[in-house]
């Protein structure tokens, strides 16, 4: 779908949780984006102005409501799909009106959603004439920036993006229940669990071999577990001595019988853990090759000391947002079908002056 360029991107924004208020507020200050539309989940929410159910403090002109068709005969150029859990059915809907879609439900490459539903997703991309791009800080933005890492090397041998955090502030999300925190140590089917619950870091061994010109021929998954040395006062979680309080990931993907890419996270909700294991509060990003190419990427605010604690909480869902919020101009431009990195030009920001 082409966009006049004399006008401002049309956009609905689906979903207010605590992602999608932070894109709503992103689309609301950009001259370049108007927002159009608001799709939210109950009845309590319809009608309600868009700024209201995303804590602006300001009226927007724009009600929810709850009714999938109104937001499709709104006809708008895109919409940003930000549910905790996706719906694919609502996908194939939007996508076969003609409408692009980019979501940071758990989507890149459409691998983690099975064969079935990918393959449906793209015949009603391509039925649409629409793009659906799917990102977030990690997976998505962080792979982008590996790709770029590696534009100085001769030769790439294997690249790692490793997110290693301390994320016992986040561990009463409700997307963090997959995890397992605090299940006790062996349980059985623990870490086919894990594995389910990190299947989106799959699609990113996938959409960086992609950006690697890398053709894999296996995608495994390795689970590591430590416990905690004493029972855990954490917000929303129960986590005892003994229990799961940290988890070692790793999505391998390999090319001709060689690892060649590697998407590894190390989450912990506790420095009290056994096996003792460092953790960086960065992502770190490694590029082997000639040269190779080491990266330490830290997202933190500007000024800590003047933030309250839901404000820095707010920080996660702020970098999960952007890098959608920020690639829309070029998804609305793109091809039609599942796109990744791969297809669109570098995305950054856009400067305070001229958002």
């Amino acid at each position: 779908m082409e966009t006049a360029s004399d006008r401002p991107i049309r956009v609905v924004q689906w979903t207010t949780g605590n992602v999608g208020r932070q894109s709503l507020a992103a689309v609301a200050e950009r001259p370049g984006l108007e927002l159009v539309g608001l799709y939210c989940h109950g009845a309590e929410k319809a009608g309600k102005d868009a700024g209201e159910l995303a804590g602006l403090g300001r009226p927007l002109g724009v009600r929810a409501t709850d009714d999938v068709e109104a937001i499709i005969a709104l006809a708008p150029d895109c919409v940003l799909y930000m549910p905790l859990h996706p719906d694919v059915e609502h996908l194939e809907r939007l996508l076969r009106a003609g409408i692009n879609v980019l979501t940071t439900a758990s989507f890149l490459t459409g691998r983690a959603y099975g064969r079935a539903a990918r393959d449906a997703l793209e015949d009603a991309a391509r039925a649409g004439g629409a793009s659906l791009f799917g990102s977030g800080v990690n997976p998505g933005y962080a792979d982008q920036l590996a790709a770029v890492a590696s534009g100085v090397c001769r030769r790439v041998d294997h690249v790692t993006v490793f997110e290693s955090f301390d994320i016992g502030m986040w561990a009463g999300d409700a997307n963090q229940d997959g995890l397992g925190w605090g299940r006790p140590a062996g349980d059985p089917g623990h870490a086919d669990d894990v594995r389910e619950a990190t299947a989106p870091f799959g699609d990113a061994v996938e959409a960086l071999a992609e950006l690697l010109d890398a053709a894999l021929d296996d995608v495994r998954c390795e689970v590591g577990f430590a416990h905690a040395t004493k029972d855990l006062d954490l917000p929303g979680r129960e986590v005892k001595a003994g229990t799961v309080a940290g988890l070692d990931v790793r999505w391998i993907g390999a090319a001709g019988g060689a690892d060649v890419v590697e998407a590894h996270v190390r989450w912990t909700v506790t420095p009290d853990l056994d096996p003792a294991w460092d953790v960086a509060m960065a992502y770190l990003i490694e590029v082997r090759g000639h040269p190779q190419v080491n990266l330490r990427v830290e997202v933190l605010p500007q000024d800590m000391t003047s933030m309250s604690l839901d404000e820095m909480l707010a920080i996660g869902s702020v970098i999960t947002a952007m890098p959608v919020v920020n690639a829309i101009p070029a998804v609305v431009a793109a091809r039609p079908g599942i796109v990744t990195y791969a297809d669109l030009p570098t995305q950054s920001s856009r400067h305070a002056a001229g958002r």
